[in-house]
């Protein structure tokens, strides 16, 4: 009785361990894996130098994506994350305060902006989340009104200096047709409903 008790204890442990094991090996792989910010500018920080009081202060990176620091001089902070940055920092630190031990800390995202506008409730500019599609951003400014033209949405971006169009169709997304259509938006992108 006690020998196939212990048995069976085996087996459950193993089975238990198997899918622990498949399930730490899923998720290892997971395309979903939260990647860091990237800094863009327009978002504001703050940047301390502990034990430094005179180095420790509020910052906006500026449109050419980068802010001034003391004893550093421009940081180029746009596209990269935090802890890219706090490293150029300690480094470019290190000359004058050997073994420094920086923070950086994000007060505010606010380079991440689109613009909804057209025939919306609340058109306008909003600070969003990175990970923001056309349905969502449509959600954010109140839905569309009466008078929409719900499937000619277009939406503007820039990139590499040329405007690029694409199309967004309401009525298919809405129904679970063409999904690929609702793509996530990149910072300065305007969601036009006629």
């Amino acid at each position: 009785m006690v020998t196939e008790m212990r048995r069976q204890i085996k087996t459950n442990l193993l089975v238990i361990f198997s899918i622990l094991a498949a399930f730490a090996a899923a998720n290892a792989q997971s395309p979903t894996a939260v990647q860091p910010y990237l800094l863009l500018a327009g978002d504001e920080l703050h940047v301390s130098v502990w034990k430094e009081p005179e180095l420790q202060r509020d910052v906006i990176i500026r449109p050419d994506g980068r802010f001034s620091f003391p004893l550093v001089g421009d940081v180029i902070a746009a596209g990269k994350s935090v802890a890219e940055v706090q490293k150029e920092i300690a480094d470019s630190l290190a000359r004058f305060i050997p073994e420094a031990v920086l923070t950086i800390t994000v007060r505010a995202a606010s380079g991440n902006k689109i613009y909804v506008i057209g025939q919306v409730q609340k058109p306008g500019q909003y600070v969003v989340n990175p990970m923001v599609d056309v349905m969502q951003a449509l959600s954010i400014a109140g839905g569309m009104t009466p008078f929409a033209a719900v499937n000619d949405i277009l939406v503007l971006r820039r990139d590499a200096g040329r405007q690029q169009t694409l199309t967004f169709k309401f009525g298919d997304v809405s129904r679970g047709r063409n999904l690929e259509q609702n793509i996530m938006l990149r910072p300065g992108d305007v969601v036009v409903v006629p």
